[in-house]
């Protein structure tokens, strides 16, 4: 079947407000001073359709934005970036999602969000054809979203796989509730699950991550990716069991990394690559990211990705038994 999209990507879109790392937090009623701010798109939907389109992949987006400056701009950055954005509905009955991105120096990132327009987003604005269109889907910002509920990720799942599309699955957890019974139902009908180390604790109670991958592949995906920070990432799939580490590159701005480690991975796996090559490509787009300010501002096209994972070495190992 010919299909004129790589990949669909579903699921939360934001317009980001990012600083550069401040000194300190201000005390109530005081005032930070950042070298710059920058207006970015975010949102896991938003960030991975961004950087594959910037790896030259045929990419749309499906989801929704406020008919208003911020929805506006986003879907322009979108657009000069290459993703198709037909399914990208601007709505009048709510604002843009936002997210205030505050870096401050030695600490992980700080995050105030609104979820806005992605409230209206279920899934169910995906037709027949959009599906027969693409080669892989990718829904990101799961359990962040009311609307978008396990029973309609099951089924929208499961309507891909009967149009012969590899699903993806990306999570976003508040900072509040218990998520296990979200994710137990929909990893059956899941090739490739991609939490990072923190998320897979909460969702599985363990603290080791080969522990948390074994759990969610005995639930019923077909492979999981687990990201873990300065720890590289872990994989365990239908090929075998890899770890990875981490390529060492000057960070200003970890935000969007993870979404930058999927995209590259999913790149691999469109093009047929080994998993250890696959790992190492997600790894190096995500070590792309953190360089620049902002989601996606970083990241590597393909002629730099490919060429950097062929001069720079990264340490990756298969796991045995």
């Amino acid at each position: 079947m010919n299909r004129s999209l790589d990949c669909l990507c579903a699921g939360i879109i934001v317009a980001d407000q990012v600083c550069e790392p401040v000194a300190q937090m201000p005390p109530p009623g005081g005032l930070a001073l950042s070298p710059r701010m920058e207006f970015t798109v975010g949102g896991c939907a938003a960030n991975v359709a961004f950087d594959m389109a910037k790896l030259g992949l045929r990419v749309g987006l499906s989801g929704c934005v406020g008919d208003d400056l911020f929805g506006r701009a986003v879907t322009e950055m979108l657009q000069q970036a290459g993703v198709d954005c037909q399914a990208l509905r601007p709505l009048t009955t709510h604002a843009t999602s936002g997210t205030f991105v505050i870096n401050v120096k030695g600490e992980d990132r700080r995050f105030i969000h609104c979820v806005g327009a992605n409230a209206a987003y279920d899934g169910t604005q995906i037709s027949d054809a959009d599906l027969h269109a693409a080669r892989v889907l990718y829904v990101g910002g799961y359990c962040l979203l009311e609307s978008l509920t396990p029973e309609k990720v099951w089924r929208l799942f499961e309507r891909a796989r009967a149009a012969g599309v590899t699903t993806v699955l990306d999570v976003v957890l508040p900072e509040q509730g218990a998520y296990h019974d979200w994710i137990t139902p929909v990893l059956p009908v899941t090739d490739w699950f991609f939490p990072n180390f923190d998320e897979s604790k909460r969702l599985t109670g363990l603290n080791d991550p080969w522990q948390q991958a074994a759990k969610f592949r005995a639930a019923g995906c077909r492979g999981t990716a687990i990201t873990c920070g300065a720890d590289g990432a872990v994989l365990d799939g239908p090929d075998g069991r890899w770890q990875a580490g981490v390529y060492n590159v000057p960070a200003v701005d970890a935000t969007g990394t993870g979404d930058a480690f999927v995209s590259g991975f999913i790149y691999g796996l469109l093009r047929g690559d080994t998993p250890d090559r696959c790992l190492r490509l997600g790894a190096a787009l995500g070590a792309s990211c953190v360089r620049k300010l902002g989601a996606t501002t970083g990241v590597f096209t393909a002629p730099e990705l490919n060429e950097f994972v062929d001069r720079e070495t990264l340490v990756v190992t298969k796991q045995v038994g």
